[in-house]
């Protein structure tokens, strides 16, 4: 199991044009994401609050941080992946999973959550810095500040812990977002200069004691030191094809967990008109998402152009619009569930509030890339007026507010108003590229 992978079963396999995509062994991997995912989502299935909300959120950003560096990791090391690597850390977001409905209840669920996190973390830096290389679209992976509260959090009982969470999560959000690729060079260049004066001084001592030795062993023995001293760690950047596609398969697996909670729902329920209407209602506004996402945008991000942005902006893009997907999968499944009833005003705020996450995602995509404030303005605004109508609807303060056949009307509206824009007015970007963007490249 310690081997490293290759060709057809190894970590990357090519088309016929040396186009990589995802192995087996990646998406074997992704069947944890499935698994993850699906327990993320029942912690709003009961209900939305500001307790549950905040929950939620953590765990999920420690969810799809641990899946995104483990990711990253197969991503560089390509055919080199080590099979044992993943599968443990597969297995460490195994027990971060089955640890999610306990982790509020359970001093020994939630620290058996935050252990795994931080062993699946650990796995993914040391795997890359054991080669000698820096990761400069994921920077997490060799500043591992965030990772401090984790730690700490293992001695820590009750809210304090998800707080300390929160505050490991937000120190890595801040360093993906000041920590450039040029910043992470400077970095090195200055401290290998360092090292290497350290080294050289270290080197001269040791000839010079070594004087009254012949010559030939005092050159011999500067010599083994020499081939001894570690090399300049090297920025290697992703393979951004590879890591498009790997970015689009997660928001499908996200996406599944609509249909899975959906369908559930539905199987539960006695087929009247209004299952029926929200049925139907419920799966278009995931073919919506799923259009506005991955056939009118890039990496999994909707109406963003491939060469828009950093990498590593794009997957803190990413986890937000994967985030806000996965929480209206349980928004859906609620809808279905009160089908023939009026939507309960904390499941109409969560409905409202994650497609505004989605609209809000999908506007500042098309800004950064370049369509302009006009166009990215006539793509969305129109939708967030749909869902402003849907949070604050005459009767909102009213459990019995609107139908849910109604909101999710709304919903479709607020869905079909930005793809219908991208059809009929695609606009240009700066720099315009195929939606898919598999071949796209990014620097910084």
């Amino acid at each position: 199991m310690s081997t490293s992978v290759s060709g057809g079963s190894g970590s990357g396999s090519e088309s016929e044009g040396g186009e990589r995509h995802a192995s087996w062994l990646e998406l074997f991997f992704d069947l944890i994401a499935v698994a993850g995912v699906g327990q993320l989502a029942h912690l709003l299935h009961t209900g939305p609050s500001g307790t549950s909300l905040g929950r939620y959120a953590v765990l999920f950003l420690a969810f799809w941080f641990a899946w995104v560096m483990s990711t990253m990791y197969g991503n560089v090391a390509g055919e080199r992946t080590r099979v044992a690597a993943v599968i443990t850390a597969m297995f460490g977001m195994a027990v971060m999973a089955a640890a999610v409905p306990g982790v509020h209840d359970s001093d020994g669920k939630a620290r058996a959550f935050a252990l795994a996190y931080i062993v699946v973390r650990l796995i993914a830096s040391r795997a890359r810095s054991g080669r000698g290389q820096v990761v400069a679209d994921l920077p997490i992976l060799q500043l591992g500040a965030g990772l401090a509260p984790w730690v700490v959090s293992l001695w820590v009982h009750g809210e304090a812990r998800l707080w300390l969470w929160a505050a490991g999560l937000l120190i890595d959000m801040a360093v993906m977002v000041r920590v450039s690729r040029e910043a992470l060079q400077v970095e090195i260049d200055q401290k290998w200069a360092r090292a290497e004066e350290r080294a050289e001084h270290w080197l001269r001592r040791e000839e010079r004691r070594g004087g009254a030795l012949p010559s030939e062993e005092a050159h011999a023995r500067v010599d083994r030191v020499r081939s001894r001293m570690r090399r300049k760690p090297q920025v290697v950047a992703a393979d951004v094809g590879h890591l498009a596609e790997r970015l689009g398969l997660f928001v499908l697996i996200v996406l599944g967990e609509g249909l899975v909670q959906s369908v559930s729902a539905a199987s539960e329920e006695p087929w009247d008109g209004g299952v029926r209407a929200v049925g139907a209602g419920v799966f278009v506004i995931l073919v919506l998402v799923w259009s506005l996402a991955l056939r009118t945008g890039a990496y999994g991000l909707p109406l963003l152009a491939p060469r828009a942005l950093p990498v590593r902006l794009v997957l803190l893009l990413h986890c937000l619009f994967a985030g806000a997907v996965a929480a209206l999968a349980a928004a859906l499944g609620r809808a279905v569930e009160q089908a023939g009833e009026a939507m309960p005003q904390p499941g109409r705020l969560l409905l409202a509030g994650v497609l505004a996450l989605i609209l809000v995602t999908a506007l500042v995509c098309a800004l950064v890339s370049g369509r302009g404030a006009g166009w990215a303005l006539g793509a969305v605004g129109p939708a967030l007026v749909v869902v402003g109508v849907l949070a604050v609807a005459p009767g909102a303060g009213d459990p019995e507010g609107f139908g849910t056949v109604v909101s999710v009307a709304l919903a479709v509206c607020a869905l079909a108003w930005p793809v219908g824009w991208r059809a009929y007015r695609p606009g240009a970007p700066a720099a315009e590229e195929p939606a898919q963007g598999a071949a796209a490249g990014f620097t910084g």
